[in-house]
């Protein structure tokens, strides 16, 4: 009932919408002549502000179409190397490369955003690296006929990219998928899987959330499983293409994540209408480009919401040494050759600071020379993954660390 109530919410609010998109296009026609004066700029801006707020944000574009190699504009394809029915794997292609540079698969969040989220990420790492990432898809496009997706599938979909790709690759997961990545290597490396990860680096990841808890933290471990199954898992209907797909729907998703601050949100609101009366296009530009990306929510799969909710924040089977895969205990003490680069923002709200560093004492018989934390001044959680310090600092840091420890050093 909550989907087809948010979904008849949705088609309430598209004529508002587009009556707001019509004003702005008349407003900004050549022969409107008051279109310059200062009340018309305030009026505009108005209209954007109902037009933005009544949107609906579909998944948006890589926008990673060239990168700079050796001062030249090199194209990029984005190639689909493997289609699994809830996530392909994307092979960011270079039409010019040097050989035998580092190839990195980055482990997206499955967590209601979209791969895109790290578009900053990634592009830091294109034009000295091969570079691959997890994108996930949409759970209400996958037809009930291709099944459930639950935590051990994910495992299994990261252990097969891994051996698709082969030895020698190295792995940077952003939050939410740096358990799955933990216990698929523990998995690979147990039965001496060549295609084993070279390193891993994990950042902001919910690795042991009994350390410094979060608001997000709280919300997640303050109530049992079957209250989230309850209350938050939806039916899809039958107008999409996954109808009848168990999900933890994008709009309720985004409600919680706006709820956690809202007043920032309403700030940064005010902010871009004042920036677009003043005159400000960088930083409305800015504004735009952001909340088109934090705005386009997919939903997840129930039962792999429901096991990540059990296994991460009400049980913590991997800081406890309790996690389980298709029933069988997996140990950490397995990883004994990946090594492993820990990456926390000093100012994260979402996963608390020495949360990720606690995969560095649980693998415990990995040689410390194969072991390294950073602690980003000044960041937080997205901060961590994208913006400047990101890319004059911590990007550089885990380019460095994967080049310490490549196949033969």
């Amino acid at each position: 009932m909550l989907y087809q109530l948010n979904a008849a919410y949705m088609e309430s609010i598209k004529p508002l919408n587009s009556w707001a998109k019509f004003v702005r296009d008349v407003n900004a026609a050549p022969w409107n002549g008051f279109r310059m004066f200062s009340a018309n700029r305030s009026f505009d801006a108005s209209m954007e502000l109902i037009e933005r707020l009544t949107d609906c944000y579909d998944e948006p574009a890589w926008e990673l179409d060239f990168t700079e190699i050796d001062g030249d504009n090199v194209a990029i394809q984005y190639n689909v190397i493997a289609n699994k029915p809830f996530c392909n794997l994307l092979h960011f292609r270079r039409s010019k490369a040097q050989p035998n540079q580092p190839r990195v698969l980055f482990v997206a969040p499955l967590s209601g955003h979209f791969a895109t989220l790290l578009r900053g990420t990634i592009r830091e790492f294109l034009p000295d690296h091969d570079v691959y990432v997890t994108d996930w898809r949409n759970a209400r496009d996958v037809p009930v006929s291709e099944g459930e997706f639950h935590f051990d599938d994910y495992v299994d979909y990261l252990i097969e990219f891994l051996e698709m790709l082969g030895p020698d690759t190295h792995t940077v997961a952003v939050c939410q998928p740096c358990i799955p990545l933990m216990v698929a290597t523990s998995l690979m490396s147990a039965k001496n899987n060549p295609a084993t990860p070279a390193t891993m680096t994990l950042m902001g990841g919910p690795i042991d959330t009994r350390i410094n808890p979060t608001e997000v933290n709280d919300y997640a471990s303050g109530k049992d499983a079957d209250w989230f199954e309850s209350n938050v898992i939806c039916t899809v209907p039958d107008n999409f293409e996954g109808a009848g797909q168990l999900v933890y729907p994008g709009f309720v998703q985004l409600s919680g994540f706006m709820s956690m601050n809202l007043d920032s949100h309403v700030q940064k609101h005010f902010k871009f209408f004042d920036d677009l009366i003043k005159g400000d296009g960088d930083n409305a530009e800015a504004h735009r480009k952001f909340y088109n990306e934090y705005l386009a929510v997919m939903d997840l799969p129930a039962h792999y919401y429901l096991d990540t909710i059990r296994k991460v924040f009400l049980e913590q089977d991997l800081a406890n040494n309790t996690m389980t895969y298709r029933g069988t205990a997996v140990d950490m003490a397995d990883i004994t050759r990946t090594a492993i680069f820990t990456v926390e923002g000093e100012v994260d709200d979402i996963t608390g600071r020495g949360q990720t560093a606690a995969a560095l004492d649980l693998c415990h018989k990995l040689p410390t020379s194969k072991k390294a934390h950073l602690e980003q001044e000044g960041v937080g959680h997205y901060g961590i993954f994208n913006g400047r310090r990101y890319r004059e600092f911590i990007a550089p840091a885990i380019k460095a660390f994967v080049k310490k420890h490549k196949a033969g050093k």
